[in-house]
């Protein structure tokens, strides 16, 4: 049995202790936002932070984790106002989204240590693979959530969290064959 805080809550897995935190994120507690990638630790789709810091969660087993505090992207800001998740919207630095969530909880804590980095500090400090190329979007967006964190900037471009089913679809008249 492994202990831990994960997004703020106390969890106790009742798993192998060898088993990769990933899993136990994934399968056991739901958390399924922790992206499984290569399963090896070269893509960083699986990043959580670990007592702040950003770690990929297939190396790191639950019996590691013990007494530990894990923060997943379903715990990083429950309505999307995290300055790393409203930069990336900003600045359209998201593509197919499946590397998102680990790039964000790269570039968050990042923010959290150095909201000034430089542009090499970011390719640094977020080693994240994107089958999509975002990179140069990425680090503009993590340099506009450092500013925002710092207070400098303040994004209103990017929309709420969420979407109401009467703005996402309206019922049509069928369409009829053509004769």
């Amino acid at each position: 049995m492994s202990r831990m805080t994960v997004n703020d809550r106390p969890v106790e897995f009742l798993m192998d202790p060898e088993t990769p935190l990933l899993w136990a994120l994934r399968d056991a507690a739901n958390l399924t936002g922790t992206k499984y990638g290569c399963g090896n630790g070269d893509c960083g789709s699986c990043m959580v932070h670990i007592d702040g810091e950003a770690l990929r969660s297939c190396l790191v087993t639950i019996a590691e984790a013990e007494g530990r505090f894990v923060t997943t992207i379903e715990g990083l800001s429950g309505d999307r106002t995290h300055p790393v998740q409203q930069a990336m919207v900003a600045e359209q630095a998201i593509q197919c989204g499946f590397c998102t969530p680990g790039i964000v909880m790269a570039a968050a804590a990042l923010i959290d240590r150095n909201p000034g980095a430089s542009e090499e500090e970011i390719k640094a400090a977020i080693p994240n693979i994107c089958r999509c190329g975002v990179y140069p979007r990425l680090v503009r967006a993590v340099q506009r959530a450092g500013r925002v964190a710092r207070r400098q900037e303040r994004i209103s471009a990017a929309p709420a969290p969420g979407i109401s089913a009467e703005d996402a679809a309206q019922e049509v008249p069928a369409l009829s064959a053509p004769d």
